[in-house]
């Protein structure tokens, strides 16, 4: 999957996140990466908290064949074809008319079909530049399983690029602090679960 190549569109929308269907079902986007919807208006910054793959057809259901993924695309490709990946994504932040990055939700939703991209490192690293955005997750915390979890991968996912370096991390750390209450318990074990991604 190719930095700001499109490979999915918006299949369902609201102003707080997009369902987004890939082109392909084996191409999935990976858990707390950032995805740009981009249109006449502004660009959109998402990013992936859920992701399944499924039946395209209600009455068809996958079932166990004791083959394995490779065996199947060779012997039965056909079966993949009515597969689908679909993923969510919480809009927390866009482009303003001037080009700035504001981490507010935008006046609308994404449209119905617009085409869904990796960021790519540029954009990430001037989305990334404050914690900013941390203000809109903790605000949606209602919406996903496990808001610690998905920290974690954005974090990972920073550090895949490069771009995580320990001015950010304690920024981050300084603002997780205030969003939780100061809860030291929560920061010390989140931390400790930080550490791991900072060496790999």
């Amino acid at each position: 999957m190719k930095a700001n190549k499109p490979f999915a569109e918006v299949i369902e929308s609201s102003l707080h996140g997009f369902l987004a269907q890939s082109w392909d079902a084996a191409t999935l986007p990976l858990f707390g990466s950032l995805m740009t919807i981009t249109t006449p208006e502004r660009t959109l910054f998402g990013v992936v908290h859920q992701i399944q793959t499924g039946s395209m057809d209600p009455s068809r259901h996958p079932f166990a064949y004791k083959k394995t993924y490779e065996e199947l695309r060779k012997e039965q490709p056909q079966i993949f074809e009515f597969l689908k990946t679909t993923f969510n994504a919480l809009v927390i932040g866009h482009t303003t008319a001037s080009g700035k990055i504001s981490y507010l939700l935008a006046p609308e939703p994404a449209r119905i079909h617009t085409f869904v991209c990796p960021s790519n490192v540029e954009m990430s690293v001037q989305f990334f530049k404050n914690t900013h955005y941390m203000h809109a997750l903790f605000g949606l915390a209602h919406t996903v399983l496990n808001l610690d979890e998905l920290l974690l991968a954005m974090l990972a996912h920073q550090a895949s690029l490069g771009i995580l370096s320990q001015e950010k991390l304690l920024d981050f750390t300084t603002t997780f602090s205030l969003l939780t209450g100061n809860d030291y318990r929560r920061l010390k074990l989140f931390l400790q679960r930080v550490e791991p991604i900072l060496q790999n």
